[in-house]
């Protein structure tokens, strides 16, 4: 009933800069916390950063200083800025958002993620 999707991933050398994006879309009535997660290889699923409604956020440790969130309610989207990149920053990112339907339901959407490689 919602989907997200999301955008920006790629290759990018050490140091560079990458943007992420999630849109939401579908029958919902609100959209509580949005996040994204990134999973490598051999690695479980992690925290990377989450914002509230309010826009107060959150970051991992790893993302502390160069990562930021941010969201857009106007457009359901929910951003990350990522700068410094590092190889260890490679990994699938998702998307993730939680809320309520239209019938007062609530959800907790993923998308399907989007690679991220930090190579030279």
């Amino acid at each position: 009933q919602v989907q997200v999707e999301e955008s920006g991933g790629g290759l990018v050398q050490p140091g560079g800069s990458l943007r992420l994006s999630c849109a939401a879309s579908g029958r919902f009535r609100s959209i509580n916390a949005m996040a994204w997660y990134r999973q490598a290889p051999g690695i479980e699923r992690e925290l990377v950063a989450a914002i509230g409604t309010g826009g107060s956020p959150t970051y991992a440790d790893s993302a502390k200083g160069r990562f930021t969130i941010s969201r857009d309610n106007d457009k359901n989207t929910v951003y990350l800025q990522m700068n410094s990149l590092k190889p260890e920053d490679t990994a699938v990112y998702y998307c993730n958002a939680g809320g309520l339907t239209v019938w007062s339901i609530p959800f907790n959407s993923w998308g399907q993620g989007t690679r991220v490689t930090v190579s030279s």
